[in-house]
């Protein structure tokens, strides 16, 4: 079998310092294979912000260790973190984080904008994952203008630009109606298929029922890890994941310069 996308050993995480030490995660085993579709719920409080925050190489552990595709990540420092966020893992976030100021094509472009792409390659690499999620006849449109279900499409091409190992949403639907959240999932649903390894955070147990495995925290610990229909699916507070520092072209007010993707 092959190694896990993503393996946690013995992970802990404190804060803190002397008799002031506050342990949030406590001592966490967890593994995902390549091409699973796992969902993570946990009221407020169970250590759930912190894990995800560790995932997303936003944070270290204290102690024990965190493999991503292959590497352990826990002793990185800021530039090797950032680049292994930026490689590895691909975000989507409850409100979207597009920028107004650029076209959708133009915001599914801006990674490999920054990572140095050619104008030709990064361009038809972004019309194909923007055509994969229906969305090639909004290629020039703002993103003002679109639906929260387009937006969180848009956002879907942006975080699979670089071909991460591995997909982390968080909360998707939350800001959607019904409608706009089952087309969302049922994207995310053809990408499991495909093979993409998806981690989602979701305080929706409607959603955590149709997932193939759930992994439930409490106080810091994982008190459930398996098919959702013996989790607990106790709907928690609303989205958990901040953002990886300021977003993208941030400071960019709507009306204010833009930035040429040439």
């Amino acid at each position: 079998m092959k190694a896990p996308v993503l393996e946690l050993r013995a992970l802990v995480k404190e804060f803190g310092a002397g008799e002031n030490v506050l342990r949030v995660l406590h001592g966490l085993d967890l593994a995902i294979h390549e091409g699973e579709m796992l969902g993570i719920m946990g009221a407020s409080g169970s250590g759930k912000t912190t894990l995800l925050n560790i995932l997303g190489c936003l944070d270290r552990p204290t102690s024990g260790s965190y493999w991503l595709n292959g590497r352990d990540v826990s002793a990185l420092d800021d530039d090797q973190l950032a680049r292994e966020r930026n490689h590895s893992i691909g975000f989507v976030f409850q409100s979207f984080q597009l920028i107004p100021q650029l076209t959708v094509l133009e915001n599914v472009e801006l990674p490999l904008f920054y990572e140095g792409s050619a104008r030709k390659l990064r361009r038809a690499r972004c019309v194909e994952l923007l055509t994969s999620v229906g969305l090639s006849h909004r290629l020039l449109s703002n993103p003002t203008k679109r639906s929260g279900g387009e937006c969180q499409r848009v956002a879907i091409a942006r975080a699979l630009v670089n071909r991460p190992a591995l997909l982390l949403a968080d909360e998707p639907t939350g800001n959607l109606d019904s409608k706009n959240g089952a087309e969302v999932m049922q994207l995310f649903r053809e990408l499991h298929r495909s093979g993409r390894t998806i981690v989602m955070v979701t305080h929706n147990p409607e959603i955590a029922r149709g997932l193939p495995r759930v992994v439930e925290m409490h106080d810091g610990r994982i008190v459930h890890d398996g098919a959702p229909g013996t989790a607990g699916l106790q709907p928690g507070s609303s989205s958990s994941f901040p953002p990886p520092g300021p977003a993208i072209g941030a400071g960019l007010e709507p009306g204010g310069p833009r930035v040429a993707l040439a």
